[in-house]
């Protein structure tokens, strides 16, 4: 098993490379992928990859958060690893936590290892709230309670089953790639591991969620999910009916 940290950046200048030196620490090679960030923060991934142990991808342009994760386990896959451990730039997630998240992954390699978050005071309470309408439809869509919390972007996929679902013309690209590929996993069979995690909310963070436009996106992808599984709907319940849960 070889893990590679996989890092989507969009104008995380001051807080991606806190979050990359505690990836290293615990011994974890880091790539940095670049999503069309602004000149400051370019520069700044520049001198992060020259780094021992930190690589960078560059895309051409701004694509969303799903592209750049989906581009990075890509590029992890090219190079040898098995698995990517995917964690935002922002600093919400405690990063001191992805040994734990390794040592998941390695007593079930075939699972995927889902962040479930431990919130603390700093939480907006609007946000906490907003998660149980995406928490419901998940948990219909997947026709099981399998996944506790599919908007964690703080988890490890493994790469030979997840690849593959990745090719899916129809996967959200933005804000909505972290709920859809969680789903298409559970579809796929993949087993889930719900790994507790601390989440805290930096005074001042960077939010990239734009409430019309990502909304309309989630609401878009819970609708073609449901649909989808309708058409698995058979093949889950008898999943369901042999293994509960």
């Amino acid at each position: 098993m070889k893990t590679c940290a996989v890092i989507p950046v969009y104008n995380h200048g001051g807080t991606v490379g806190a979050v990359a030196a505690k990836l290293r620490a615990q011994g974890l090679p880091v790539l940095l992928v670049d999503d069309g960030s602004e000149t400051a923060t370019a520069a700044q991934l520049d001198a992060l990859a020259g780094q021992e142990g930190i690589q960078l991808l560059r895309l051409p342009n701004n694509q969303g958060k799903g592209a750049a994760v989906i581009a990075g386990m890509r590029r992890a896959a090219e190079q040898g690893y098995t698995h990517g451990l995917q964690i935002d730039a922002d600093g919400q997630h405690d990063a001191l936590d992805a040994s734990r998240f390794v040592a998941a992954a390695e007593a079930a390699p075939t699972a995927l290892i889902c962040g479930c978050p431990v919130y603390d005071e700093s939480v907006p309470r609007a946000r906490l709230y907003g998660r149980y309408a995406t928490h419901i439809w998940v948990w219909i869509n997947t026709l099981s309670f399998a996944v506790r919390d599919s908007m964690c972007g703080f988890r490890i996929y493994p790469l030979a089953t997840t690849l593959p679902q990745l090719a899916h013309a129809s996967m959200g690209r933005r804000m909505d790639f972290d709920t859809e590929i969680a789903v298409r996993l559970v579809w796929a069979g993949v087993p889930v591991v719900n790994q507790p995690t601390r989440v805290h909310y930096p005074v001042g963070g960077i939010s990239h969620f734009r409430v019309w436009r990502d909304n309309v996106l989630i609401s878009a992808m819970h609708t073609r999910l449901f649909f989808g599984m309708l058409l698995r709907s058979p093949i889950l319940l008898a999943r369901k009916l042999r293994s509960p849960g």
